[in-house]
């Protein structure tokens, strides 16, 4: 079910523009264009999941629509043509998102990126560490109004036993003076298991030392706030570091994936799978190593053009996340891919990988106006006791073993010669 928007707007082409942003995110939208519109509307229907609120309506020029949106439980931004430092106090000092000047084209750029981060925050953990009861739940309020999912700790111990339990966590906010552990100190421990690639630390203090910045950084965090710091640059430093780890996680992703499957590539894979295997051999779990090579595959591109043998890549990655969806599955490359599972006994792992070829020889992939039926050959070794370079050599040579006996056959190694 989409998220509903309120936007409260007077003006007409700005509230087309909002709308459109909007439902470009998939909110569903509905327009106040005055303070009295507002009343109406949330007096029947409050389940609003943000606004959008201008400053400066007809009925209520200084700014009394926010107050009234907000105190329904509905996170809002205000965009307000008005500059002037007391109104810009008087909006934060309620509990909104943020605010927006409408200066140019780039206020409501930011407003689509303010409405984006509200549906994805909540995929953030971030971790509040501060002695000060009061000083904690006012950085929680603040993190909770944007959406972000959040923990907390009394102090540094406690810090690091969260971060334990809680490995989804990527951000780590921690307040300088705090006993038993402090958070110069706790920094520095975060860092001897967390890269600055996996979690962000920002460090707080309201010391006066101008010092302690260069020392957080300096022991490994990210970012330094003084206290008290305005709404306006947490959300700020807190945004600029979440975003860095996302783009940071979206490049590693891109490295490790075919980007026509989905699936691992060739280098994500080798560096997976030894160590997969070597758990599987330390807990005595069998398990089975395969090379797949879609047969006559040149013929289907020749024939069908290469969108359709694209599509064809694509069906068969599904099907394979079908069968081995518990394994490790990769394109290394062209029609040839691996897979790494484990079972209960080989004939199991021999089970798996032939029900997977019987299914794709009696299946029919849709391209378009037509359909293609294709077939794969597999070679593969069980249980081998050799290192991940020598198995893959070995799936190899069972894999041309079942090409040159015809194709469409599964082969695994030191039993091709036993039919």
């Amino acid at each position: 079910m989409a998220e509903r928007l309120l936007v409260v707007e007077d003006s007409k082409p700005i509230a087309t523009v909002i709308k459109q942003i909007a439902k470009s995110l998939q909110y569903e939208v509905t327009i106040a264009r005055s303070l009295a519109e507002v009343e109406e509307i949330l007096q029947g229907d409050s389940d609003f999941f943000a606004a959008t609120i201008d400053y400066s309506l007809p009925d209520a020029l200084d700014g009394e629509a926010i107050p009234c949106v907000l105190s329904h439980g509905i996170p809002g931004v205000v965009l307000t043509g008005k500059m002037d430092d007391s109104t810009r106090q008087k909006i934060l000092s309620q509990a909104v998102i943020d605010y927006i000047p409408k200066e140019n084209s780039q206020a409501f750029l930011y407003l689509k990126r303010i409405l984006q981060w509200q549906k994805t925050n909540h995929q953030n953990s971030i971790l509040v560490v501060d002695d000060s009861s009061s000083a904690r739940n006012h950085v929680v309020e603040l993190l909770k109004r944007r959406k972000f999912t959040v923990f907390i700790a009394k102090n540094g111990i406690e810090a690091l036993e969260r971060l334990a339990v809680h490995p989804e966590i990527k951000m780590v906010i921690t307040d300088l003076e705090m006993p038993k552990m402090d958070g110069i100190e706790l920094t520095n421990e975060i860092r001897k298991k967390h890269s600055r690639e996996q979690l962000s630390i920002i460090g707080i203090s309201g010391a006066d030392n101008g010092i302690h910045s260069a020392r957080f950084i300096k022991n490994g965090a990210d970012d330094f706030l003084r206290k008290p710091f305005c709404p306006e640059e947490f959300y700020c430093r807190i945004t600029q570091n979440i975003e860095s780890l996302n783009n940071i996680a979206q490049l590693q992703i891109a490295a490790n994936t075919d980007y026509l499957t989905e699936l691992l590539n060739r280098r994500a894979f080798f560096n997976e799978a030894q160590g997969r295997i070597n758990g599987y051999s330390k807990r005595n779990i069998s398990y089975g190593l395969a090379m797949i090579d879609i047969d006559h595959f040149k013929k289907v591109n020749d024939h069908y053009g290469h969108e359709a043998g694209d599509q064809v890549l694509r069906v068969l990655a599904l099907y394979m996340r079908k069968h081995f969806g518990s394994g490790l599955i990769a394109r290394l490359g062209g029609e040839e891919f691996a897979v790494l599972i484990p079972g209960l006994d080989e004939d199991q792992i021999y089970g798996k990988f032939e029900d997977f070829r019987r299914d794709i020889a009696v299946s029919m992939i849709p391209t378009g106006d037509q359909e293609i039926s294709i077939a794969v050959s597999i070679g593969a070794v069980i249980n081998s006791k050799e290192l991940l370079p020598k198995q893959i050599n070995e799936a190899d040579n069972a894999l041309y073993h079942a090409k040159d006996n015809g194709r469409n056959q599964l082969c695994v190694s030191g039993m091709e010669d036993e039919d």
